[in-house]
């Protein structure tokens, strides 16, 4: 690497000059293949049916907004870059990616952020010709505002919002020119509780981009009834519909107990009121030992379409083991039925359907790409960037890769997946209980190991990787269990070629590590291995597993 290079490769990722490796120590990887093969996705959506979830794997906090007829739909990210995936659609059901909203480093510094810290819970609103996304980067920057004349970008940097603490922020544009900004935070005075939590409501000048002074106040104390001590009320949103100003909160944490809860004023300077209905949404109240069980539902948003239908985006998780889940948290749409003045996303005690009727729409997405279901997904690494699925660790930047001529090269890090800086990783989403991928990749170097990954967070993952020793290639996988990672196995194949593949399959709480030989026959490393470490239960946190390509300096 020439020292130009090297000085703008440093530069651009804060990266340590220990921390590079030589330049023979490049591993190039050929391609990589995603299959799901779920049981619950054999059976595809009849005619005027659709698939939940409608984005599939670790998408979570969905937020939703039209443009005459189109839709645009964002998630939490985390820290991982670039920030907040952006999607589009015509018709709720069918979507496909615009890429993400932070893509710079001045958008997403993500320097030394642990895996489930970084961007949370974004909402995005499009008024008068403009599109605007409220977030929090927790740790770093706390609340602030990016907007777009075109929802694929570029969005501008950051307005910054000081005033504005906690997490979860909304932004509502009234009808009569105002603009509001609600979002979680702690309660007045010390809390009652463990999780008591308030929302809190502020007033936005929008020509001068900020907040006006002294505007905030508390609008939900604790959340729907505060004698019964409601925990984490979050992620609120405003809308004004007949008259009404709606508020919809999460409720009760995001495991089991998730919920969406509904209150409604007249006035924004008067209290709100809960619906005595709440909540709206949950699968709290049913059988834990269901069969293919929906879990965790809530942290909704609100859309009505061109056609007047009132419908729902939200957040929920499809457990194995009673509440164990690996793909994370991903997206569902119901429709939202209106009683006594209330929106109802679900009855009480019914299960949210793996396949109900669409919405009645005649629009439909052009080049939509597969987010649900059971599909096969591959990449050759042929395009001149990467596809909107790769994500990196932290920093906005990843200047470690290089993609060539139907390949991708990879420069080796000394940075492991355990530590906090930017390993030389790019992952795309689990979404499937059950799956299979695989990887073609150059045997390293000395000194060099590269290979296959399923990583949730620093201290729960695999690493299933390829290094030459005296002459000789040795497989091994080296897996995190909340602590630092520990080689479980290791293999020195004698029928391998130069190019080797490697594959990891899973089926809910195993996972299954294979290679295959110079003629294409798969061989088992190691099957059966405990794949409930990267689950939410276990691993903890709020992201889902990634499965992608990693390299690192020995």
């Amino acid at each position: 690497m020439k020292a130009k290079q090297l000085t703008g490769f440093l530069a651009a990722s804060c990266l340590s000059l220990s921390a590079l490796a030589n330049d023979n120590q490049a591993i190039n990887f050929y391609q990589f293949t995603y299959e799901g093969k779920d049981a619950v996705f054999a059976q595809k959506p009849a005619q005027g049916q659709f698939q939940n979830p409608i984005i599939a794997g670790f998408y979570p906090d969905p937020s939703i907004t039209r443009a005459g007829d189109d839709y645009y739909l964002v998630t939490s990210s985390f820290s991982y870059s670039p920030g907040v995936p952006i999607f589009h659609s015509k018709d709720l059901v069918n979507w496909k990616s615009l890429g993400h909203v932070l893509v710079t480093p001045k958008q997403l510094p993500l320097y030394k952020q642990q895996t489930s810290r970084g961007i949370y819970a974004p909402t995005i609103r499009y008024h008068n010709g403009t599109f605007y996304l409220i977030t929090t980067l927790v740790d770093v920057r706390g609340n602030f505002i990016v907007t777009a004349k075109n929802p694929a970008g570029p969005w501008s940097d950051p307005i910054l919002l000081p005033e504005v603490g906690g997490i979860d922020p909304d932004i509502f544009f009234d009808d009569d020119g105002r603009v509001y900004i609600a979002h979680n935070d702690a309660p007045i005075g010390e809390p009652l509780y463990e999780g008591h939590r308030a929302i809190w409501l502020w007033e936005f000048d929008l020509e001068k981009k900020k907040i006006i002074k002294n505007s905030g106040r508390m609008i939900v104390n604790g959340g729907t009834d505060l004698a019964k001590k409601p925990v984490w009320i979050e992620a609120p949103h405003i809308y004004k519909i007949n008259g009404w100003y709606y508020l919809l909160c999460a409720e009760g944490g995001t495991g089991y107990d998730h919920s969406e809860v509904a209150f409604r004023t007249k006035d924004l300077s008067k209290p709100f009121e809960p619906y005595s209905g709440n909540p709206i949404l949950t699968q709290r109240d049913l059988d834990i030992n269901r069969p293919n069980p929906i879990t965790t539902a809530g942290h909704a948003d609100l859309i009505q379409t061109k056609e007047g239908e009132w419908w729902a985006v939200f957040l929920a998780t499809r457990a194995y083991d009673k509440t164990a889940y690996n793909t994370g948290r991903e997206t569902f749409l119901l429709p939202v039925n209106w009683k006594d003045g209330w929106p109802i996303i679900l009855e009480k005690s019914k299960e949210i359907p793996y396949q109900t009727t669409a919405p009645k729409i005649t629009s439909t997405t052009k080049d939509a790409e597969p987010t649900t279901g059971n599909f096969i997904w591959q990449d050759n690494f042929s395009s001149k960037t990467l596809q909107h699925q790769w994500v990196s660790l932290r920093t906005a930047d990843s200047p470690f890769y290089k993609l060539q001529k139907n390949s991708i090269q990879l420069q080796a890090l000394t940075i492991g997946l355990d530590e906090l800086e930017q390993p030389a990783f790019l992952g795309r989403r689990q979404q499937h209980t059950q799956f299979a991928a695989s990887t073609a990749l150059d045997i390293p170097a000395e000194k060099a190991s590269a290979g296959i990954v399923a990583l949730q967070s620093e201290t729960a993952h695999y690493y299933f990787g390829a290094t030459t020793s005296n002459g000789k290639t040795q497989l091994f996988i080296e897996q995190a269990n909340q602590g630092a990672p520990k080689v479980i196995k290791t293999l020195v194949p004698t029928d391998i070629g130069k190019r080797l593949t490697l594959e990891i399959t899973g089926n809910a709480g195993k996972i299954n590590f294979y290679y295959h030989n110079k003629d294409g026959n798969k061989k088992p490393v190691l099957e059966n291995a405990n794949a409930k470490i990267l689950s939410t239960e276990v691993a903890g946190g709020f992201v889902g597993t990634l499965l992608g390509i990693h390299a690192r300096a020995e």
